[in-house]
């Protein structure tokens, strides 16, 4: 299943394959992988895990209602667990694309924003999680969001600082560039949920440009005045 976290796909494929109850039809054991895979499943363009309900999950599971409670106390633990996944996974990918793009800001730039764009679109629907819940989620759900979107911040502002001392170009207050930057990407990625794919290389553009102003804003301030 292409696009599909490791953690998640290997979920799904040991569902699959799972033993079940004679004469029930239903899995004989479940993990808290295999609920989160079965809520992921469940995910759509107008559903958002606020939306589920308890019997879905179980249902998609293979399980009984109340083989649910062995693994989650209710469907908001599970909630916020499927958000910590889709926040965990999502910075592996970014990270290790701005470590591929090395050369240069531009391309350190270019090739995080073309990444994130391509897993709006896959098919695991992980970044949908984060980008849904955060507006429309239940207040746990938006300070599980906010927790996932301030480790973005911290790793982004590590990432910054390294260019930094690489191009000898210092940035004012690089921890709330990384914020000015996370918070435009994450909400251009809520607006392009709603757009067709084929916008998506014009969206990269405006993206890209989006965030090297902001970047270039902060050298600016950064530098030393010369009238002084």
């Amino acid at each position: 299943m292409p696009n599909l976290p490791t953690q998640v796909a290997q979920t799904l494929a040991d569902a699959a394959t799972a033993p079940e109850e004679h004469g029930h039809g239903r899995k004989a054991s479940i993990s808290r992988a295999d609920l989160l895979a079965a809520a992921l499943k469940l995910l759509g363009p107008h559903r958002s895990v606020s939306t589920l309900s308890l019997r879905e999950v179980a249902r998609e599971a293979g399980i009984a209602p109340n083989s649910f409670y062995r693994q989650f106390r209710d469907m908001d633990e599970l909630a916020v667990a499927l958000i910590d996944l889709s926040g965990s996974s999502l910075r592996k990918i970014i990270g290790e694309a701005r470590l591929r793009a090395t050369h240069s800001e531009r391309s350190v730039v270019r090739n995080s924003v073309e990444t994130f764009i391509e897993q709006l679109r896959a098919d695991d629907k992980l970044l949908h999680v984060l980008l849904r819940e955060g507006t429309v989620g239940s207040d746990a759900f938006k300070h599980a969001v906010d927790r996932e979107l301030e480790f973005f911040e911290e790793e982004l502002c590590i990432d910054l600082i390294r260019l930094a001392k690489l191009n000898k170009a210092p940035l004012h207050e690089p921890a709330l560039v990384a914020r000015a930057i996370t918070r435009l990407v994450f909400a251009m990625g809520a607006t392009a949920m709603d757009l067709p794919p084929e916008k998506d290389p014009e969206l990269v553009d405006e993206i890209s440009q989006m965030v090297r102003m902001i970047i270039t804003g902060s050298r600016a301030l950064a530098a030393p005045d010369p009238g002084h």
